[in-house]
C-alpha cells in the first residue's frame, strides 16, 4: 500500500492523519513522513488503515476496542550529537 492509499483508508474510517496517530498512539510526524518516501508504508500501519476503513463499511464502531488496547504512547526517537539514533535518551556517548 503506498502513502495516498494509507490516506484514503484512513478518511473511509472517518479520520484526519492527525487522528489517526492519536488512535494507534502514535505521533502524527511518523504517519506525515511517510509520504516523502517512495516505497510502500510498514504493513502494520497499512493492515490498521484498512481494516477500520472495514469496520466502518460494515457500520462497526471501532474506538471501543481500541480503548480496550490500552496502547503505550509511542516513545521519540533521540540522536546523540552525532546523529545517531539511540534507545535510552538519558544515555551519554562520549567521542573517542
Amino acid at each position: 500500500m503506498d502513502y495516498d492509499e494509507l490516506v484514503r483508508n484512513i478518511g473511509k474510517a472517518g479520520l484526519t492523519i492527525r487522528e489517526f496517530a492519536q488512535l494507534i498512539k502514535a505521533n502524527p510526524n511518523s504517519i506525515t513522513n511517510l509520504s516523502n518516501k517512495k516505497t510502500k508504508v510498514p504493513k502494520n500501519l497499512a493492515i490498521i488503515a484498512m481494516l477500520l476503513g472495514e469496520l466502518v463499511d460494515k457500520k462497526i464502531d471501532y474506538k471501543p476496542l481500541f480503548e480496550k488496547l490500552d496502547l503505550e504512547p509511542q516513545k521519540a526517537r533521540v540522536k546523540n550529537t552525532f546523529g545517531e539514533k539511540i534507545k535510552d535518551k538519558n544515555a551519554t556517548y562520549k567521542k573517542s
